[in-house]
């Protein structure tokens, strides 16, 4: 393939000073090993595994009240690895362990104006007083404690609170439907249950406190359930919910935190699958594996420094959340946002960043095409001075998002695409600030993670389309699923396409120049005529037609073959006519090939997706197909998938 160009590169001053160089100075000074690159960097690390990761602690100096002396004890496959064996360390101490006390370390905004700061003290004094009272219910290392909340101060005190005592953190956000929030918690039994009276979304209240009154009823194993009054303070409709302000009142802030020492394949999160294709998998995460994983993506691939500011607009109920909170570790300041990215106004966002000296934005992939169809040029109406870095996660982001960055965001910034997913609380392939970015790529691997593309007959391939792999063990696998004694879903989940090697069900390709491409989930694969296509390249070029807001591809068989199918959602107003259905295929042919081009276009009102924003590809196909789709209370609208059921001209 032809090189993708080159839009961007970093200055010798930021190369100089990025934690990346400082670590290989480190690794060099102490092992004689001499770095010329990146490239260089990322072999190592995979071919030095255990080397790499004890690096690793070193330099982000982890605390734990013992290493240990081993580093990896190979098993007969990935699933029987062990990294730190000897290890006892806690997740919360090493993400309260930064900054003088009167420093920022929570900045939050609200869609309706509610703006609160949180210095490390007051983070700190709150922690200790929710750990003595969760600890005072009885609440041990090993239980579930599970919350339906917003994205708060009060949801990272809780998590924080919970994980110092070593005890399992689950969330999801309010805006899940009762019964799939009973689908999610039912299965792992919390002690101790945290929600939300409402919350705010595009300029209306949703008050929640009646519709989670039946959660006390499904949750037989629930001993506390606390409530945190955000729209209203003076009526709770269940009088032994505890208010979260007195729950921990009578504590003494000032009394040490209690920080358990446990193995660093403890139970930290768990996370949930999405659930659209069954009941949702409970995804357990490791307290060492997840915090050695963040500090390795915030502090070497994000540049993470202690006077950041770090931002990433995400709900409790998808990991970006998990994943932001970890840059606590780092010494970062945390910024919250809870509410619609896009409301009062469609600068709000880039407002906060002025406001708040942002120094790290990340956003999804459906943000920026949203903002670049809206005309934004934020680049012409904000200072954005002290933004460094661009993220993008949730779906790929195409090559015309790099573009409009650059173009009408700010030219001087590191853009980073990231993919990786719930699976393992982080990424496998993500950015690197010192490291060109490249037009339509991800920048590289992720260090320490043997990430692999294989071809159709499972060889490792560069420079063609196929599946994406892990081939060697990395320290933020799973620990496994919840109630999966034999690891027998946890095995059949990863491991069945390619026996003893992570399948992550991405369709993906390796660039000459180490970058990748992703193309969307291999299970939305087309293959028409027996050519694959992602789906990704497809929305590729019709995000580009200016009626068309979203839209959604399946493949449908059809007398013996895959044909495609594109459901369009237009503008206000618009309707899908002739001109434009000829207007889309002349873009996708043109652009991309005659395999690419529909066999139906169809206008639908809207485009169903998760609770995180995701397109549900293989819903649409399920219910054009006559398929019953499970577990609806996944979806965010589930009402919409009516419309693509029954369609004359698809049967």
């Amino acid at each position: 393939m032809t090189a993708n160009p080159i839009i961007w590169r970093p200055s010798k001053e930021r190369i100089a000073t990025a934690n990346i160089t400082r670590l290989m100075a480190q690794v060099q000074a102490d092992t004689g090993h001499e770095f010329h690159d990146y490239a260089d960097l990322y072999q190592w690390s995979i071919d030095q595994r255990a080397e790499f990761w004890d690096s690793l602690w070193r330099f982000a100096d982890v605390i734990a009240a013992t290493k240990g002396e081993s580093v990896l004890l190979e098993g007969g496959d990935m699933m029987d690895a062990r990294w730190f064996p000897d290890a006892r360390l806690n997740y919360a101490e090493n993400l309260l362990r930064h900054r003088p006390d009167n420093t920022p370390a929570l900045i939050y905004w609200a869609e309706g104006g509610d703006k609160r700061t949180l210095l490390y003290g007051e983070l700190i004094a709150q922690v200790s007083k929710l750990a003595q009272a969760l600890r005072d219910d009885g609440v041990v290392a090993g239980d579930r404690v599970a919350a339906v909340l917003p994205n708060l101060p009060e949801t990272v005190i809780a998590m924080l609170a919970v994980t110092s005592i070593g005890a399992v953190w689950a969330s999801c956000s309010p805006d899940f439907g009762t019964q799939a929030i009973i689908d999610r918690f039912g299965q792992i039994n919390p002690k101790v249950l945290f929600l939300v009276d409402g919350y705010r979304f595009n300029g209306k209240d949703y008050d929640c406190r009646d519709r989670f009154k039946s959660l006390g009823k499904a949750f037989q194993s629930v001993y506390r359930t606390v409530l945190v009054n955000t729209i209203d303070s003076t009526r709770s409709p269940v009088t032994e919910w505890t208010p979260f302000a007195d729950y921990s009142r009578a504590f003494d802030g000032t009394k040490p935190i209690n920080f358990a020492a446990l193995p660093f394949n403890h139970p930290l999160f768990i996370l949930f699958s999405s659930g659209t294709t069954g009941p949702p998998k409970c995804i357990v995460h490791s307290a060492g594996g997840t915090l050695l994983q963040h500090l390795k993506e915030h502090l070497l691939h994000t540049d993470v420094h202690a006077s950041d500011q770090l931002f990433y607009f995400t709900t409790c109920g998808w990991m970006m959340w998990n994943w932001l909170v970890s840059g606590l570790a780092s010494g970062a300041t945390l910024v919250l946002y809870d509410g619609s990215p896009l409301y009062p106004i469609p600068e709000i966002l880039f407002d906060m960043v002025d406001a708040v000296k942002i120094n790290i934005f990340g956003v999804s992939a459906k943000y920026i095409d949203a903002i670049k169809k809206a005309g934004l040029k934020p680049r012409q109406t904000h200072q954005l001075a002290s933004l460094k870095t661009i993220l993008s996660t949730g779906s790929p982001l195409v090559p015309e998002g790099f573009d409009y960055v650059y173009q009408s965001v700010k030219a001087d910034v590191c853009l980073s695409s990231l993919s990786g997913g719930t699976d393992i609380v982080s990424c496998f392939v993500l950015g690197c600030p010192i490291l060109p970015v490249r037009r339509g790529e991800i920048q590289c691997r992720g260090l320490g993670m043997q990430v692999e593309v294989f071809d159709e007959s499972g060889e490792p391939a560069v420079g063609e389309k196929g599946e994406l792999v892990c081939s060697a063990a990395f320290t933020s696998m799973p620990i496994g699923f919840w109630n999966d004694p034999d690891n027998m879903r946890y095995r059949a989940a990863y491991f069945e396409k390619y026996p003893g090697i992570w399948c992550h069900g991405d369709f993906a390709e390796l660039c000459p120049e180490g970058g990748v491409v992703i193309y969307g989930r291999s299970d939305s694969v087309l293959n028409p005529g027996g050519v694959r296509i992602g789906s990704a390249e497809i929305y590729r070029q019709v995000d580009q037609i200016d009626e068309v807001l979203e839209s959604v591809v399946i493949g449908q068989q059809w007398q013996g073959d895959c044909r495609v199918i594109l459901f369009v959602c237009l503008r206000d107003g618009l309707a899908l006519t002739d001109a434009l259905i000829q207007k889309i295929k002349n873009q996708l042919r043109n652009n991309a090939s005659p395999r690419h081009v529909p066999a139906k276009i169809i206008q639908v009102e809207a485009i169903p997706k998760t609770k995180s924003g995701k397109i549900v590809e293989k819903a649409v196909r399920d219910v054009v197909q006559g398929v019953p789709v499970k577990n609806l209370d996944a979806l965010a609208n589930p009402e919409v998938l009516e419309q693509f059921g029954g369609i004359a001209e698809l049967r």
